[in-house]
């Protein structure tokens, strides 16, 4: 099975306010250039696109192509557990909204230290081991966005988990909060594969610094920015699978085009990225994915992520005085709270895998934007 793999979490959109209006065509192609290129690996989730990326991936994918070809992940939606028999009822939810009889790989969705009680309090491991011995899963794993330590526990206490997924990117792999490469020697440790969620941290990797930029271009011209991070996240030896969320048909090319012949980074290109990487740390104020877990429980309605979005790029620009980004933030607040209106409830802080301090950045967004 080739290192590649599709992310259901960012598909071509037709509205890009509204993640339900995919682009169905041009999705349907994606996924059969991705086939034909020989690679077989899709991940997608309950959550995903307002709960409807099973269904797209059902139409797109499974529809279309002989079961046999290809591998199907999803994710069961552990903050949607609220008693024994929610396990039971999400998972065959899940079954006929991708039209499948059993799932490749099921996880676990987004363990961390609020959704590990869920996971000890239902049962949650007992019962994907129950699917897999049913033959209803063939691969059992979760995702986790927490500290090493917390892995570690929950590593020693479930070893015959088949993998565990992980954020691994250049950026964040000495972060503190985030513990990429902790989190990766953990799962060596235990001899548990890594399969890599945001490779290129949101698309915050295919737009980089200029600085950053310079350094790959100057040694790789003909390379998209972006490959450095797949690259870099593949070239791990206990990585099994790469994930990228690719939101057109352009960026699947791209990244087909260096990981149909995958070559793992040489000495040379480790030390770029290293010198990439406290270029970039310096330039981007808020590192956001857009991932949207903080979206849904604001009670304010904030556009959170495409706010920091804004921010960065409003940094980050030369023009200081009226720049495009006051227009987009103006649009954006005909329909969604401004920043100042946060609360500070900090639900969103929970919900954030990245653990940013979200409350304090949305100030920061606010005294750009709202003065």
């Amino acid at each position: 099975m080739k290192k590649f793999g599709f992310g259901c979490m960012r598909l071509p959109l037709l509205d890009a306010g509204d993640v339900t209006k995919v682009d169905m065509p041009q999705l349907e192609k994606m996924v059969d250039t991705f086939l034909e290129a020989g690679f077989t690996y899709f991940d997608t989730a309950y959550v995903y696109h307002s709960q409807q990326s099973e269904r797209f991936m059902a139409e797109a994918l499974v529809k279309r192509h002989p079961r046999d070809s290809f591998t199907l992940a999803t994710k069961l939606p552990l903050p949607m557990v609220k008693c024994e028999e929610d396990k039971e009822r999400l998972f065959q939810e899940q079954l006929d909204k991708c039209a499948v009889d059993f799932f490749d790989y099921y996880l676990l969705h987004n363990i961390n230290s609020n959704t590990y009680g869920i996971v000890k309090q239902f049962n949650c491991f007992d019962f994907i081991r129950q699917l897999k011995a049913q033959g209803r899963i063939k691969r059992m794993g979760f995702s986790f966005h927490d500290s090493a330590a917390l892995l570690d526990e929950i590593l020693t206490q479930n070893p015959d988990v088949d993998f565990v997924q992980l954020q691994i990117n250049y950026l964040d792999w000495e972060n503190q909060s985030i513990q990429s490469r902790l989190c990766y020697e953990v799962a060596t440790k235990h001899g548990i594969p890594v399969i890599v969620m945001e490779p290129i941290k949101g698309g915050t990797l295919a737009n980089v610094c200029e600085k950053a930029e310079k350094l790959f271009k100057d040694y790789h011209p003909q390379l998209s920015v972006a490959s450095w991070a797949v690259r870099y996240a593949a070239s791990l030896d206990n990585v099994m699978m790469v994930l990228s969320g690719m939101s057109n048909l352009d960026q699947l090319t791209d990244n087909l085009s260096y990981m149909k012949e995958f070559q793992p980074l040489n000495a040379q290109e480790k030390q770029i990225v290293e010198e990439a990487t406290k270029a970039i740390n310096e330039s981007i104020p808020i590192q956001c994915t857009a991932c949207r877990y903080c979206v849904d429980g604001c009670p304010k309605h904030i556009a959170i992520p495409e706010y920091f979005t804004l921010y960065n790029n409003h940094s980050q620009s030369i023009n200081k005085g009226f720049a495009i980004q006051v227009a987009y933030y103006a649009n954006l607040i005909k329909e969604h709270g401004k920043a100042s209106d946060c609360i500070a409830c900090r639900k969103c802080e929970k919900a954030c895998p990245q653990h940013l301090p979200i409350v304090e950045d949305l100030k920061l967004v606010a005294q750009v934007f709202d003065n």
